[in-house]
């Protein structure tokens, strides 16, 4: 993916993963997600899908999500299918930032309007919604790192291993899909960063943790790049 969202949030990466590992929360962080239908009792194995829907009621399209990669606790990598909105490759990765964690997210579209429209059009569109997705999930992994260290109750106390399963071949191919077009976009130039580079993309956070601000950095949601 070229255009993406990075934030500091004051947990640790298996508080996010302990949310990711859930799916009947998808749609309390996802923007856009307005319900739950079903989630797979495998969730989140590798080509396990959680079903729910996208939009405003009384106009919903229904939707699923299907893990492609499940790596805790680094990495998170979905494919998700909207009908006529298309079908997108979304990869969240987490590393250790000082006392809490940096979360980046990327979203590749692969079908669909964004496909159509210049990416100068469309990614400004997806880093806002994305930035809000991260806030939302700092919410639920901060809140969990709260009543975990009161010793509450906690909604998925463990984070599943990594299975020895795949995701679909139709999920496989848009995720190939997705790295194509990342490879064309970073080939032309128009990355601002070299792929990979987590801590070239959080620099700005890192000075404020080394600066001792840190509720300042937990709360600052930067545009970054990398690769879905």
């Amino acid at each position: 993916m070229t255009a993406g969202n990075a934030r500091v949030m004051r947990c640790t990466p298996d508080d996010v993963f302990a949310v990711l590992a859930d799916g009947w929360l998808y749609p309390v962080w996802v923007v856009g997600a307005s319900r739950m239908r079903a989630v797979a009792p495998e969730w989140p194995e590798p080509g396990s899908k959680i079903h729910h829907s996208v939009g405003a009621w009384p106009i919903l399209i229904d939707d699923e999500t299907e893990v492609v990669e499940w790596s805790p606790s680094r990495r998170l990598r979905l494919r998700a299918k909207g009908g006529p909105i298309g079908r997108a490759v979304v990869a969240i990765d987490v590393r250790e930032h000082g006392d809490g964690c940096l979360v980046r997210i990327g979203e590749e579209p692969v079908t669909g309007p964004a496909r159509l429209l210049p990416r100068a059009v469309w990614a400004p569109l997806m880093r806002l919604r994305n930035r809000e997705t991260l806030r939302r999930l700092a919410f639920l992994a901060e809140g969990r790192r709260l009543e975990r260290q009161d010793g509450g109750q906690m909604a998925r106390p463990h984070i599943p291993e990594t299975a020895d399963t795949q995701a679909g071949s139709e999920a496989r191919d848009d995720v190939a899909a997705a790295d194509e077009a990342h490879e064309a976009v970073k080939s032309s130039g128009m990355t601002d960063a070299p792929d990979g580079d987590a801590a070239g993309d959080a620099t700005g956070d890192d000075r404020a943790a080394d600066a001792g601000q840190a509720d300042a950095g937990a709360h600052e949601d930067r545009s970054v790049h990398g690769a879905v």
